[in-house]
């Protein structure tokens, strides 16, 4: 039976698929190739461009117009700066996979003489301008994982494939696809041999379009779901659906990750008599961010890039430090479908389980290292009492905060992870946090779902604002924020935590109290 994929392109045989030409609008492509462009595709990773590339490839040769060929050259990263390390690597791919996929063996076993004969930065345009002369039709090229190359072999690819440009279509592809994360504008590559950055833009300045392959809908993300159903019997409850959808935002691996935990490695979801339901989603969703995945793993890691942290940094605490974003940073976030960007110009992380995976990315260190015993604030019949567990934390921070924040690459972002590593530690074991972030009006919300044994649940909202001018000030406005998002979120108690920055002794910054506003009573927490 098929199942939901997470590893690799797609085989619509073995897992539960998408026709993949609907993913992206296949009559532009069809017209580009027409009219002998060399185009761009793009996208996060593993959102299926691969898949694509296949399926585009295997049609174009089914019609028998064009001679279509996918070439993947991740393999040759290694070689990074050493172009001829680099073009052995790709041209033995080529080679193999032209004699693979149209039976031609040209240059087979040679690769090694052609790069000593025409030299590493003509070998490329020398294969490939011989394999569109043995070949019938034109040549129609896919090249993926370009972005993984480094330096100068990525420059001698990029200029090659120039220099070939004006002796299509009998000479050189007839029309090239270039695969990859970024947009080959956004590529700034260290040369090694010139000792400058080389903008991609000017190595390779034939590009007509640039397509991004987007994430799935709501309408396909319950298509893909609805087929486990079909072939199963096994229900997705209303709820559990919109879930996955809210969760993900349609992005593919996210939702088959969620889908195939749920469905195939979950005891009660791997009876397919039971339904899916909204807590055994929610569930999902916990162990794919436990577990790290290789795909959370990697989006983790790029986080520790200062690139990155320009942009995340003050979307975790809602303060604007930079004298305004870099567009370039900007667009690569986007790229790496960390981010999206409205029409306005906000930017948001792109989907609720990037916003849980990012402050617990950040402060897992800090989590990891505490000594906190649940067992201190939930009484016996398991309520949580969260007003002494901030009273723990306050004498925590004040113990704890100067080491950390020397430490902490997210200075500025520093005691909104701590606080946010100290409470994820106890919510572990009975509950849920969730986080919004709200870029520019300095705060962080976070909602604290806690379950009860008798299956009710207590409701915290807790508001986290950095004191900015007069503390009385500070307070005024994180009361009228925090009062909205409570009754958003229909709290049962109301918290706000105040940061102070200054330098003033830790006796004037540790505070409590309560105040009420529009009925609705307020705990105080100052440190």
């Amino acid at each position: 039976m098929r199942f939901f994929n997470t590893a690799g392109p797609i085989n619509c045989q073995d897992h539960y698929c998408l026709p993949s030409l609907s993913r992206f609008d296949l009559n532009e492509i069809l017209s580009l190739i027409i009219q002998k462009k060399y185009f761009v595709l793009h996208a996060p990773r593993q959102t299926g461009k691969t898949s694509c590339l296949l399926a585009l490839r295997d049609t174009l040769n089914q019609e028998g117009k064009y001679a279509a060929l996918y070439v993947n050259v991740e393999m040759a990263q290694t070689a990074r700066g050493d172009v001829s390390r680099g073009m052995k690597a790709i041209l033995s791919e080529l080679t193999y996979q032209a004699e693979r996929t149209l039976g031609e063996s040209v240059f087979q076993n040679r690769v090694s003489g052609i790069i000593a004969e025409s030299g590493e930065d003509a070998a490329l345009k020398t294969v490939l301008s011989n394999l569109c002369q043995k070949l019938k039709l034109p040549l129609v090229l896919c090249i993926d994982e370009v972005d993984a190359l480094v330096g100068d072999t990525l420059i001698s690819l990029l200029r090659q494939i120039r220099d070939g440009y004006a002796d299509r279509p009998t000479g050189f592809p007839a029309s090239i696809i270039l695969c990859g994360v970024r947009d080959v504008r956004d590529y700034r590559i260290l040369s090694d041999r010139h000792q400058e950055i080389i903008s991609g833009g000017s190595a390779f300045n034939i590009k007509a379009e640039s397509l991004r392959l987007g994430n799935f809908s709501a309408e396909e993300t319950r298509t893909l779901l609805m087929q486990h159903t079909s072939e199963t019997g096994q229900v997705f409850e209303t709820e559990a659906l919109s879930a996955i959808w809210n969760l993900t935002k349609g992005q593919p691996w996210l939702v088959n990750a969620l889908a195939y935990e749920v469905c195939f490695k979950m005891e009660p979801g791997k009876d397919w008599k039971n339904a899916i339901t909204l807590d055994l989603i929610i569930n999902a969703k916990e162990q794919l961010i436990r577990r790290r995945d290789t795909h959370l793993d990697q989006l983790a890691d790029k986080l520790k890039e200062e690139r990155v942290r320009r942009v995340i940094e003050p979307m975790l605490t809602g303060e604007v430090f930079e004298q305004g974003f870099r567009p370039d940073d900007v667009g690569y976030l986007v790229d790496l479908g960390l981010i999206t960007q409205e029409m306005n110009g906000a930017i948001r992380i792109a989907n609720p389980i990037y916003q849980e995976i990012i402050p617990r990315e950040l402060s897992w260190g800090a989590q990891t290292g505490m000594t906190v015993e649940t067992a201190w604030y939930v009484t016996p019949d398991g309520r949580l009492l969260l007003s002494k567990l901030l009273s723990a934390f306050a004498q925590f921070y004040r113990e704890h905060s100067g080491s950390w924040l020397e430490i902490a690459k997210y200075k500025e972002a520093g005691p909104h992870l701590l606080l946010q590593a100290f409470l994820q530690r106890i919510v572990n074991g009975g509950g849920q946090i969730t986080r919004e972030y709200g870029l520019g009006m300095g705060r962080t919300d976070l909602f604290i779902l806690w379950n009860l044994p008798d299956g009710a649940n207590q409701r915290f909202v807790i508001e986290c604002k950095e004191q900015r001018g007069s503390r009385e000030t500070t307070i005024e406005t994180g009361l009228r924020q925090v009062i909205r998002y409570a009754d958003t979120c229909g709290a049962d108690e109301v918290y706000l935590v105040i940061f102070d920055p200054t330098e003033r002794q830790w006796e004037e910054k540790i505070f409590t109290e309560t105040k009420e506003k529009d009925g609705i009573s307020v705990e105080i927490f100052g440190m």
